[in-house]
């Protein structure tokens, strides 16, 4: 398989090479098969090699590398990429709480889409959800795969302060709260999970090109949990 690429300097201590314009997985997983080369093959004065949806940046050191330099790596690393085997996706299950407390939006999101809730919640945890990249605050996952059928709007007021470990929707996208944060997306449940720990050896729950299944959980088994791994 040839990939098909772009090269082009960020700034002057970063380069970016885009592979796509669009979304889906299989591009997706040519960025993860080229950073996963790149950090093997990784040379001195790379600093910091960051995935994301159809694009990967590399963030280096201009005293010990030029943009020269990093051009010819990329290329040569690149093509010895393409003949990377697609790993298979690990999976995590996310245990859910959904509604009431924990999911105060969930009546919303019903409501709009002329559903029950015990049928959002069906819907929301039949999905399987690709881990596409992990950004915006430590440990926030942006997955893809959520169904047309759920897509809602965000809150037209955000609130100041969203719970860690609250799962919400904002248009196509579905995601969890990794820490309390100020938000916008409406909230249909919390699961009991760290997502992000910075005292654990890998501080991040969820890494690009995982797989996120959800699972309803009561109300009685999120505070059984939250006790025993707090």
């Amino acid at each position: 398989m040839t990939v098909e690429y772009t090269l082009f300097p960020l700034c002057e201590y970063a380069v970016t090479v885009r592979f796509s314009d669009r979304i889906d997985e299989d591009v997706n997983d040519i960025v993860h098969q080229t950073a996963a080369r790149l950090q093997a093959e990784r040379k001195e004065g790379i600093e910091e090699i960051v995935p994301a949806f159809s694009s990967l940046t590399i963030y280096y050191d201009p005293l010990m590398i030029d943009y020269i330099g990093i051009g010819a790596w990329l290329r040569k690393n690149i093509r010895r990429s393409e003949q990377a085997v697609r790993r298979s996706a690990r999976t995590v299950v996310i245990p859910v709480c959904y509604g009431g407390e924990f999911g105060p939006d969930l009546p919303d999101v019903a409501r709009f889409h002329g559903m029950t809730e015990d049928e959002v919640i069906a819907l929301h945890s039949a999905g399987r959800y690709r881990v596409y990249m992990i950004g915006f605050s430590p440990g926030f996952a942006y997955l893809g795969g959520l169904s047309p059928r759920l897509a809602t709007p965000r809150r037209s007021v955000p609130r100041t302060k969203v719970p860690a470990g609250s799962v919400g929707i904002a248009g196509g996208q579905t995601g969890v709260y990794p820490l309390a944060t100020p938000g916008g997306w409406q909230l249909i449940g919390r699961t009991p999970l760290k997502l992000f720990d910075p005292h654990r050896e890998k501080p991040s729950l969820l890494a690009a090109g995982d797989i996120v299944a959800f699972q309803p959980i009561g109300a009685d088994e999120f505070a059984r949990w939250s006790e025993e791994h707090d």
